[in-house]
């Protein structure tokens, strides 16, 4: 199944119980919000998870652009990305949480056509101040699930403040031959979907207050679910990420960490490009900056004279089609332009990538002499990578580039 086939199917089955389809919202939230990025496809909504109602309805279902800065140390392994694709849905005080679960092991088994065999769920088992969630549980038992529970593994919040809840985590088995084990015993189980009871507000003192009307918000990562749909070890070997390590692999011959690292950060710049990021030293900039020094200090390490000019305009297009189409255009249209596409054109996104590279040049020109001095007095400390980035501006990453070259 290709993403477009899984995108169309996962919110036509939605639409067809009665959910709106909503429009994904940018990736930069407003300023007065204490989190730069959209992290979840609930984000957009916590007015309306708090009691507010929706003008489109209590069922909902959408694509949502998330970015998640936690996950930029785990990029270059299998499954972490910066940037992704959450698939969502939303009962805003409407059907409960059994009714979402059966849902999704439907649409799971029946439109995904997964074997029930290969899944395993963990369920929320109470810690004294919240009970265990026991009709979640049950529900898993009545479908033949294999059941965990947990405690801090399955509780589910954005932050130290605001709507919380227990969840119910779906597994993936990935190893060979039969399932052993469980979720939190033998890494080989990859989570896919998540289904959060929401029916908690934490306040800044810590305290739970139960919500006014209980609210079920689920998530699962598209580039993940197309790793199992798709039979593929990877989220980079699946077809959303193959215009990306097509292209960087016919220019270059890097690691196959590296290859993903520089696959998955130019991609996440076309996107915060795209929602009107600009690199800086500050806030929503630095990320941007971050990933696309991060990749040029990758491409550099063997051969300075690597350019993004070099890159070909394939993979832009692609991503620009696959993030910015609308629900009901039923997904990118490979090979033709789509309808109601935004997003960044491929011109206005070389030129912020050409404009940065060319920074990052200079920077490394005016800092070799500085980390050659350094490197005087022996290997360089932490200390040493301090006074390098507070002083003169160096991040590590520049530095151990520079210290190579010595």
């Amino acid at each position: 199944m290709n993403f477009n086939q899984t995108i169309r199917t996962f919110t036509d089955f939605y639409r067809d119980r009665g959910h709106h389809v909503s429009d994904s919202s940018g990736l930069v939230r407003p300023p007065e919000d204490p989190v730069l990025f959209t992290t979840a496809g609930m984000h957009p909504l916590t007015p309306y998870l708090l009691g507010e109602p929706h003008p489109d309805g209590p069922r909902l279902v959408s694509v949502q652009r998330c970015l998640r800065t936690t996950d930029l140390e785990e990029v270059g392994d299998p499954s972490h990305l910066t940037v992704f694709q959450m698939l969502g849905s939303w009962s805003l005080g409407d059907y409960d949480g059994s009714q979402s679960l059966r849902w999704g092991y439907e649409l799971l088994v029946d439109g995904f056509g997964i074997d029930p065999k290969w899944l395993h769920v963990t369920v929320y088992g109470g810690d004294g101040m919240v009970p265990p969630d026991t009709s979640s549980h049950r529900v898993w038992s009545e479908l033949g699930v294999p059941v965990e529970e947990t405690v801090e593994d399955n509780w589910w919040d954005n932050g130290p403040v605001g709507p919380c809840g227990p969840d119910s985590e779906i597994f993936f088995w990935t190893g060979d031959g039969p399932p052993t084990g469980t979720p939190t015993t033998d890494d080989r189980w990859v989570e896919i979907w998540n289904h959060v009871m929401m029916r908690y507000d934490r306040r800044p003192d810590g305290t739970l207050v139960e919500l006014p009307r209980p609210n079920v918000d689920t998530g699962m990562g598209l580039e993940r679910l197309l790793t199992v749909l798709q039979g593929e070890p990877s989220v980079f070997d699946t077809d959303v990420f193959q215009p990306w390590v097509r292209s960087v692999s016919s220019l270059w011959t890097p690691e196959v960490s590296d290859l993903r690292v520089v696959s998955d950060h130019l991609r996440s710049s076309v996107v915060m490009i795209g929602d009107g990021v600009r690199p800086s030293n500050t806030r929503h900039g630095y990320v941007l900056r971050r990933l696309l020094r991060r990749t040029l200090t990758v491409l550099w390490r063997d051969d300075p004279s690597r350019s993004l000019s070099d890159m070909s305009v394939e993979p832009i297009e692609f991503t620009r089609r696959l993030f910015w189409h609308t629900p009901d255009d039923r997904g990118p249209k490979v090979g033709g332009p789509s309808v109601g596409v935004g997003g960044p054109s491929v011109d206005h996104v070389r030129r912020i990538w050409l404009d940065e590279e060319r920074r990052f040049r200079d920077l490394l020109s005016r800092g070799r002499p500085l980390v050659r001095r350094q490197l005087r007095n022996g290997p360089l400390g932490e200390e040493d990578y301090h006074y390098l980035h507070d002083t003169h501006g160096l991040p590590r990453e520049m530095v151990d580039l520079l210290t190579g070259e010595s």
